[in-house]
């Protein structure tokens, strides 16, 4: 199963008013593990960067003036996710951004059935607590002391890990991947059969090495209690 945990930085947080996208990152989950594959750029939101967001991420006006704009990495970004799962920390703001910016470029939206908000799995498995990023890794114990400011890449990595958390752990897949995942749809486990050997084994030992480990056992083996659990009595060791 290929899953994209996504994130993205920008200008502000009204999509409808003019806001744009500024970063994108993105991390490739094949069955809840990271595969090494990550997609990651910056945008040029062809419009001023507000104090209030440079203060958040730190990307100023002059940084993004050269990179490219969101139609020019449009396509690659959509070959990169493809038809993924899409996680996403907070999933209304993210798609909201994504979404306007496929509507200025006549491309079909995100559709809700396919995208899982990591923040309402949270607050689903912790009610009242905080679910923020931050406050997932200090329950997890997982690092992001790198996170001295939002990015769009580093925030995906680190959800990714939180995510593993959420539904289950590391092991969550061991043993019980294809159980787990059809609980989680609402399907009933399929039946997995064990394989047969078309034709048995033929047998490693032939009747004289038999013959001949149970004569060692009986001259061998002198205390009481090996020989109860033989059930070899005294009469018929001698």
């Amino acid at each position: 199963m290929r899953e994209i945990v996504l994130d993205t930085e920008t200008t502000g947080v009204e999509p409808h008013n003019g806001d744009r996208i500024v970063e994108i990152g993105c991390v490739e989950l094949i069955n809840h593990c990271p595969s090494g594959r990550n997609y990651h750029v910056y945008i040029n939101p062809e419009r001023s960067m507000p104090v209030e967001a440079f203060n958040v991420h730190g990307l100023s006006e002059q940084f993004l003036s050269d990179k490219q704009v969101f139609a020019e990495i449009a396509q690659e970004f959509l070959d990169f996710i493809a038809d993924a799962r899409l996680v996403i920390h907070n999933a209304a703001f993210d798609v909201g951004f994504i979404n306007m910016e496929f509507k200025r470029l006549g491309l079909p939206p995100i559709e809700p059935a396919r995208v899982v908000d990591s923040l309402s799995m949270a607050r689903r498995k912790h009610p009242g607590a905080s679910n923020s990023l931050d406050a997932l890794c200090s329950r997890y114990g997982i690092d992001n002391s790198r996170r001295t400011k939002h990015g769009a890449l580093l925030d995906s990595e680190i959800l990714a890990e939180v995510y593993i958390e959420l539904i289950g752990g590391k092991q969550a897949s061991l043993g019980l991947g294809v159980e787990a995942a059809a609980g989680r749809q609402g399907l009933a486990a399929p039946v997995l059969e064990k394989p047969q050997r078309q034709r048995p084994l033929a047998p490693r030992l032939d009747e004289a090495a038999i013959k001949a480990h149970e004569a060692f056992i009986l001259s061998s083996l002198k205390a009481p209690l090996w020989k109860g659990y033989l059930g070899i009595t005294d009469e018929a060791a001698q």
